[in-house]
């Protein structure tokens, strides 16, 4: 396992948000959500994203002037122009000045908003804020192929929701890579997907982890009774339509891949003890557009299954939080989990993600 300061100190939290995110390709949300601005946590810096004749931009959400962030992190605005609420420096939406008042006739060009590097891949939008990231095709390598069948880019989210836990970002994705403790907090889980079931991913090309599961034999998906009201998705196999993948894109994408629907969790460290969650259910076009469609059978299922997931992973950091906590070694089939501790254990000793 990691040392227990990776789970509990600030000083550590501080460099995995310059490193692991800024540092890193970190995923924002789906593409297709942003309105004309939106105010992002990317790691140690907000994003600013901007919608220009349907493109999206992407800056440092932070005035050329003196450093007071343009829209509060998390806020939105449908506004046709970027007005800093501090002394109403203004910007177009692609960045340029367009106003500064009262500052001179010399202030032009080059004080236009700071760009940050981004790409959009399967429909959701990634961002490198210090630049120095590897191409984003590296970064994703093998889970591109992978993931094809799915067609993520024309999915339509169906549903969301938000959870606050009290957990490190790096407890809920170690939960997240193993099913050793489904039996004994996921019996509904176990109903539907055997939790011995399936194989982890051999280490390919990419900063990805994961691996697969099986759908019990009367299952069709992961549902409370294993039925489902969609058919499987149009590009999936046979093998795929007995399967759910389970893969995390570093460092804080979780995409969960069914025979009828895509479901992602996106992790955002808050403190030390504390993150995010933002889950999204994601469906065909066509399903979402009829006018019965109703999300419920996998929301039910898959928030009933977080919940569960939570309280686990609270009880772990209250156990990190001790002072008497030593770490301890992982089973076999905990080898997801030992991959991506090990991914992050890299990162500390070669100054960021490799």
């Amino acid at each position: 396992m990691l040392p227990r300061e990776a789970y509990v100190s600030a000083d550590v939290l501080a460099w995995e948000r310059r490193w692991l995110f800024d540092g890193s390709w970190v995923c924002l949300g789906r593409a297709s959500g942003f309105p004309r601005q939106a105010a992002v946590r990317a790691g140690a810096t907000s994003v600013l994203v901007t919608r220009v004749d349907g493109e999206l931009e992407t800056f440092a959400n932070i005035c050329r002037h003196r450093g007071h962030e343009l829209l509060a992190c998390g806020a939105t605005s449908d506004r046709g122009a970027v007005q800093c609420p501090y002394h109403a420096w203004t910007y177009e939406l692609d960045g340029r000045l367009r106003v500064a008042p009262h500052a001179g006739p010399d202030v032009g060009d080059d004080l236009a908003l700071l760009p940050v590097r981004h790409h959009v891949w399967g429909g959701w939008l990634f961002v490198n804020v210090d630049g120095a990231a590897a191409p984003f095709a590296e970064h994703v390598g093998d889970l591109a192929a992978l993931t094809a069948p799915w067609g993520t880019a024309d999915l339509v989210v169906g549903a969301t929701h938000h959870y606050e836990l009290g957990a490190n970002w790096k407890v809920a994705i170690e939960n997240y890579h193993e099913c050793y403790h489904c039996p004994l907090i996921h019996p509904e889980l176990c109903r539907v997907s055997p939790s011995t079931s399936g194989v982890n991913l051999a280490e390919r090309r990419g900063a990805f982890v994961g691996g697969a599961m099986d759908l019990a034999e009367r299952a069709v998906t992961m549902s409370l009774s294993g039925a489902s009201p969609l058919a499987p998705l149009a590009g999936l196999d046979g093998e795929r339509r007995r399967q759910v993948l389970y893969v995390q894109l570093f460092p804080n994408l979780l995409l969960s891949l069914h025979p009828d629907y895509v479901m992602t969790h996106r992790i955002t460290p808050v403190t030390p003890s504390t993150s995010t969650a933002e889950c999204q259910w994601m469906f065909g076009a066509e399903a979402v557009a009829r006018p019965d469609f109703d999300a419920g059978f996998a929301v039910d299922f898959w928030d009933l299954t977080n919940r569960q997931d939570w309280a686990a992973v609270e009880s772990v950091q209250r156990g990190l939080d001790s002072c008497r906590f030593v770490p301890g070694v992982f089973a076999p089939n905990e080898d997801a989990v030992h991959h991506f501790t090990s991914m992050v254990a890299a990162a500390y000793q070669g100054g960021g993600l490799s």
